[in-house]
């Protein structure tokens, strides 16, 4: 009888444990739940982007001010601008093609193709990290930076567009601007680099201040000796050595930036992103309406030839992307046209439009003053 009594006494008190502990287990789901919405104090808001990022955005959230995160998300909105910006000026839409890289990162690809307005419009986030291949290494070592020899951790976060318009009287137009992070030992290198640059097909020079002027207004903000200095590197990095001849009227171009301090490159590489839309549509808005003739469609072709000569031959971001293990080749070579031309011994007749042209991606020249004024042949463009 005793043991009895004893028996269900203990049993009283395990039940009585036993519902205190579930109501303790009750206030801490509800404690970790809440301490999980307040670690969440930056949410992540993707609607507005063409796919969601690369990074996990709880890591995304959990690193606010990390340079990687906020040069991704900017990236990412400046995509979605400008896909959206394009798109209302032509009928058809974008793919959107998210994909991911085995070694590290991955990317998100827009494009556009056989449209009334734009033939083939690319515009391509990539965020990719893992270990720097040795030719990509030997590259960045022979630009001036000190890498050890060995494994590099590297971290990379890009943003490219290539337009290829289908009027002729309509300019290509690229834009690239990306962030590296080098880990070499205990030194953590890191740069910003980009530009925005023009193709036209046919010179119109109303076209060509505005875009350098817009671009100038960008570089004014943050240094009055970037534009000059950055004008003349797109026109020095442009260069088709073999034809003689840029590949077309510039814009700005940098690499290696990394003065005076990671906020200021950050800022003002943002503010050259977000100044494509304002350079670039107003001259898609002028001209998709325009008429033109099969020569005007074979030259554009011609010239289009060029353009594919340079990215093949000479140009740094393809390399590294081709260099790079486990790279995307349909992503890399987005920048191609649909259609392009050869001809052998091809020659523009004297005075004609195409010669006015090459004459000045032969000897290129400045559009807007840098000191501010903008030439009378605005005035005469837009009269």
């Amino acid at each position: 009888m005793v043991a009895n009594v004893f028996l269900r006494g203990l049993a009283l008190i395990y039940c009585q444990k036993k519902r205190e502990i579930g109501k303790l287990g009750k206030y801490g789901a509800a404690f970790t739940a809440s301490l999980t919405l307040f670690s969440a104090k930056n949410p992540i808001e993707t609607k507005a982007f063409m796919a969601l990022p690369i990074t996990p955005l709880d890591k995304l959230s959990r690193n606010p001010d990390d340079m990687k995160t906020r040069m991704e998300l900017m990236i990412m909105k400046v995509q979605s601008d400008f896909c959206k910006a394009l798109e209302k000026e032509d009928a058809v839409k974008f793919k959107v093609d998210r994909w991911e890289r085995q070694e590290g990162g991955g990317g998100v690809t827009c494009v556009l193709q056989n449209g009334s307005v734009f033939e083939k419009a690319g515009v391509n986030v990539s965020v990719v990290y893992g270990e720097l291949p040795p030719a990509a290494a030997a590259q960045m070592r022979s630009r001036g930076k000190k890498l050890k020899e060995g494994k590099l951790p590297f971290f990379a976060a890009g943003l490219s567009a290539v337009i290829h318009p289908v009027n002729p009287m309509i300019p290509t137009v690229h834009f690239n601007y990306r962030y590296f992070e080098v880990q070499s030992e205990e030194e953590r290198h890191w740069w910003f680099g980009g530009g925005t640059d023009l193709t036209p097909y046919y010179l119109n020079s109303a076209d060509c201040i505005h875009f350098h002027s817009t671009l100038k207004e960008a570089c004014d903000k943050h240094d009055k000796s970037y534009y000059p200095k950055f004008k003349k590197w797109c026109d020095d990095y442009f260069h088709i050595v073999h034809r003689g001849e840029r590949r077309g009227i510039g814009g700005i171009f940098f690499d290696d930036l990394d003065t005076p301090n990671s906020e200021d490159c950050f800022q003002f590489v943002s503010e050259c992103a977000n100044a494509v839309i304002p350079s670039y549509i107003p001259l898609v808005k002028r001209h998709k309406l325009a008429s033109y003739t099969k020569v005007e469609r074979e030259w554009q072709l011609l010239r289009r030839g060029r353009y594919v000569e340079f990215n093949l031959i000479y140009d740094r971001g393809t390399k590294f992307g081709l260099y790079t293990p486990g790279a995307r080749y349909e992503s890399i070579l987005m920048s191609l046209p649909l259609y392009a031309k050869w001809e052998y011994m091809q020659r523009s007749a004297k005075d004609s439009p195409e010669e006015a042209l090459l004459e000045v991606l032969r000897n290129p020249k400045d559009w807007v003053d840098v000191s501010g004024s903008k030439p009378e042949e605005l005035q005469q463009g837009q009269n």
